[in-house]
């Protein structure tokens, strides 16, 4: 990969953002956070480039509407290759999404501690991508081979302005869901036989919950600081500024051991599944 300058932790997020091929994207945005760490760069610059209203992507794969995403059995090698397409396409779009929260808020007045909370799960979720591309090369796929939907950087679009409001529907919502789903893809992938796909679900899964604790931190965080309930906030956020609901099940033990107990999220799923 060519080397390219970062100015500041702000400038760097927006080249990784902008950067359209997918490896390229995970290789600067850890080299970004190994930077950072080590207290190299600024948070930001005057000349900083600004930050991209949609991130790089590769011509393929081809962005579909969610409904045009096909599911299929994991009884099947075709199968798991789908899940594990998709699984690689959240992640790269994880990437993004965590890269933008420490870009585009740079310019509050937040504690360094919120951008290196960011920057580490940027880097986790770069890795998260490689790992799962990696299991498609290994079954004989590669990201790009089937059709994908959109849907996750339209949340970071709609909330943009608001950083209460990336922080509720971002992590607390979308990667909270990770915790629900995530451990059933596993067994799956296990009863198929597939140990090696579930030992990366595995890697996922743990790192999963520190993501959802570190958005559940500077939710409460920025709550407290502008002396707003956290729970009636967060509801607010959501029926604000997020289109899919929450669904059950959820996995309230996992959700709470982040910070993210039911009486955030309870009142927002439908009553029938109260």
């Amino acid at each position: 990969m060519e080397r390219y300058d970062m100015r500041s932790l702000r400038d760097g997020a927006a080249a990784a953002i902008a950067t359209r091929d997918p490896e390229q994207k995970a290789e600067r945005t850890q080299a970004l956070y190994r930077r950072w760490s080590q207290r190299t760069l600024s948070l930001r610059t005057p000349g900083d480039r600004p930050m991209p209203d949609r991130p790089g992507r590769p011509d393929r794969p081809e962005l579909v509407p969610p409904t045009q995403v096909r599911r299929r059995s994991l009884v099947s090698q075709q199968g798991r290759l789908a899940l594990l397409h998709a699984i690689a396409h959240i992640e790269l779009n994880a990437v993004d999404l965590a890269l933008d929260i420490a870009g585009r808020f740079a310019t509050h007045e937040m504690p360094r501690s919120f951008f290196d909370g960011w920057m580490q799960v940027a880097f986790e979720e770069a890795k998260h991508f490689r790992l799962v591309r990696g299991r498609l090369q290994a079954l004989g796929g590669d990201y790009g081979d089937l059709p994908a939907h959109d849907g996750l950087w339209q949340a970071a679009h709609d909330t943009r302005n608001s950083m209460l409001a990336r922080l509720a529907v971002v992590p607390l919502i979308l990667e909270a869901r990770g915790l629900d789903v995530t451990p059933s893809m596993r067994r799956a992938m296990r009863a198929a036989g597939d140990d090696a796909s579930a030992a990366v679900l595995d890697i996922i899964y743990e790192d999963e919950k520190k993501h959802v604790a570190i958005g559940a931190k500077w939710f409460r965080f920025l709550c407290v600081r502008e002396k707003r309930d956290p729970a009636a906030t967060f509801q607010d956020l959501v029926r604000a500024n997020f289109r899919g609901g929450t669904k059950p099940p959820f996995n309230d033990l996992a959700r709470a051991a982040a910070g993210l107990t039911p009486s955030f999220y309870r009142a927002l799923a439908p009553q029938s599944a109260s």
